[in-house]
């Protein structure tokens, strides 16, 4: 649904790769390319395989880079396995977690957040 500060925000379903499971709220961010955020104390709490460092820019400009690892997040109900940039911040859902699908908003507080996959 859509939050007081007007964010869409989606409930995810992520594990580790021993099957630690964990609920986690996440941002739609269409300004990030990536597939997912989360932070590092959940990367490390979960057992997450490292896969090396990314550099993003951010809206500010400046550089940055996060560690990478493997995760597996239920979406549109199967298992996908993706990587997650570590990163001390609200975890964001990314443009390539999105690919292939439709994103609908009603944008207001307590507005819907529908996301479907395309046929």
């Amino acid at each position: 649904m859509v939050n007081a500060a007007h964010e869409a925000v989606l409930t995810l379903a992520l594990y580790g790769p021993t099957g630690q499971a964990r609920q986690i709220e996440a941002v739609v961010d269409t300004g990030f390319t990536g597939f997912l955020t989360v932070a590092p104390a959940l990367a490390m709490e979960l057992g997450l395989d490292f896969r090396g460092t990314s550099r993003a820019t951010l809206a500010d400009g400046s550089e940055v880079t996060f560690s990478s690892f493997g995760i597996a997040v239920l979406w549109d109900g199967r298992t996908r396995y993706v990587e997650a940039d570590a990163a001390d911040t609200t975890p964001l859902v990314g443009m390539r977690l999105l690919e292939s699908h439709s994103v609908y908003l009603e944008v207001e507080e307590g507005g819907r957040v529908v996301i479907e996959a395309w046929p």
